[in-house]
């Protein structure tokens, strides 16, 4: 009879268990890899992965000592197509391309003041990021429809045009149009300074090298350290700046998870659209509207989407999403397809920059969809009575410099002339002054006056 201290002899089983332990420890693990065989100035193809990979992960070169990364864009029968998210790929026939893992982000609190890259990279020189225990896609879903919750508190963002003409509610999504040079970034600045969001989450795509530090430093400046800002210059690659708006709204979806009420500002969606528009060309796609293939006009929505409240009991994503109109032209496809998205948009017109009134806000063009949830009854009147006022005396601006207003033929007209001008003055509101705290407060000791109710006919 076998004794406790005897070990029962090892069988098969045993054995390949034992193996697998030993090659876990000591073998370096298996890699899928494939081969580069045509590079071009905007993309590259590798063989061997096609039937591993699917549209939108990952490939890693081994370049020296450097690895480069790659984006699926396109799938055929023996290759596959990918876009580096370097600015210039440095493969050459033969290299060898690894499947990897897809890009993911672990945000943490500590990031708040922080600057990244479009891939998560710390680029503020403020060493490395802490890294949080919850794995993020950057390609993710946004809430169901039906266990969002209901967009109505009311906020205040200290700007007296936008809270008068079109005021916001936390968890709304607004478009600022503008065409360059209107003072689209100063509007943003402002914005990023509004006193209900604890948290600030910033994406500048295609911007400036020299404008990132302005932005941060002068117009964020005491409110850093509740930001997150994305970077992603005009001069990196169509897919950094195509990666940085997801990163950015991965970023304020985790704060928005935590119980946050964020502000998200994406500057601008123009340049994203764009460089979705370099991917799709390279991948084969068609040019269908003004050079833009189908798949940026479903790639917009999608990023929108993830943007505005959580679920119930959760916080919020408001975000404000700034379109560069090419020309001037708020009919371009772009502006047209996110017009439709979004729940509201301020419209900065050129002509009343070139007036020097800033914030140039057209108050006529902007619409807010939730403006009802925060005026109350007599508010909403006098809006519409100042609006009426407004649209009278910009419709009859020609014949006034013409000399063809008399003064006493029309009351409303009168009363337009006498008015409008003092709104405008009074909506009047540089970079540098401090916020509102109430702009129905700061307008009526100078217009209630002034502003009757229409006397009924007999």
């Amino acid at each position: 009879m076998k004794t406790q201290n005897q070990q029962r002899p090892l069988n098969a089983l045993d054995r390949l268990e034992s193996a697998m332990a030993w090659g876990r420890k000591n073998l370096e693990p298996v890699r899928i890899s494939g081969v580069v065989t045509e590079v071009a100035m905007s993309h590259y193809r590798v063989a061997g992965l096609s039937r591993f990979l699917k549209l939108g992960e990952c490939v890693s070169l081994d370049i020296g000592d450097r690895v480069q990364y790659g984006e699926v864009v396109r799938i055929e029968n023996g290759h596959v197509t990918l876009k580096p998210f370097e600015s210039r790929c440095d493969a050459g026939i033969g290299t060898r391309a690894y499947r990897a893992e897809n890009l993911s982000l672990s945000p943490h609190p500590k990031w708040k003041g922080r600057a990244v890259d479009a891939l998560g990279r710390p680029i503020d020189g403020g060493g490395p990021l802490e890294l949080g225990e919850r794995v993020m896609p950057l390609d993710a879903e946004p809430p169901a429809a039906l266990r969002r919750a209901r967009v109505k508190r009311p906020i205040k963002t200290g700007i007296r045009v936008i809270d008068l003409f079109s005021p916001l509610c936390a968890g709304q999504r607004i478009g600022v149009f503008a065409g360059s040079g209107v003072g689209k970034s100063s509007l943003l600045a402002m914005l990023a300074r509004a006193p209900d969001f604890d948290t600030v989450v910033i994406a500048l795509v295609g911007e400036r090298g020299r404008e990132v530090r302005e932005f941060l430093d002068d117009a964020l400046a005491a409110y850093r350290s509740e930001a997150v800002a994305v970077v992603s210059t005009g001069d990196e690659s169509p897919m950094m700046r195509r990666l940085a708006p997801k990163t950015a709204m991965t970023i304020a979806e985790y704060f928005r998870d935590r119980g946050d009420a964020v502000l998200l500002i994406i500057d601008s969606v123009t340049r994203f659209a764009h460089a979705a528009r370099d991917v799709a060309l390279a991948a084969g796609e068609p040019a269908v509207a003004r050079g833009y293939a189908p798949s940026v006009f479903s790639d917009l929505p999608r990023l929108l989407e993830r943007a505005g409240p959580g679920e119930e009991g959760g916080g919020s994503i408001t975000g404000f999403f700034s379109v560069l109109v090419d020309g001037d032209d708020h009919n371009d496809p772009v502006a047209d397809s996110i017009r439709g998205t979004l729940d509201g948009h301020i419209v900065l017109d050129r002509a009343i920059a070139d007036q020097g009134r800033y914030p140039a806000v057209n108050i006529l063009s902007s619409i807010s969809r939730l403006a009802h949830y925060g005026w109350t009854a007599d508010q909403r009147a006098l809006v519409a009575r100042l609006r009426t006022l407004i649209a009278r005396y910009e419709d009859t601006r020609d014949l006034r410099l013409m000399g063809g207003y008399t003064p006493g033929a029309d009351p409303t007209l009168d009363q337009a002339v006498n008015i409008v001008p003092k709104i405008y003055e009074a909506m009047t509101q540089a970079i540098s002054a401090p916020l509102s705290e109430d702009a129905f407060q700061e307008l009526a000791a100078a217009l209630t006056a002034e502003i009757k109710p229409d006397k009924p006919t007999k």
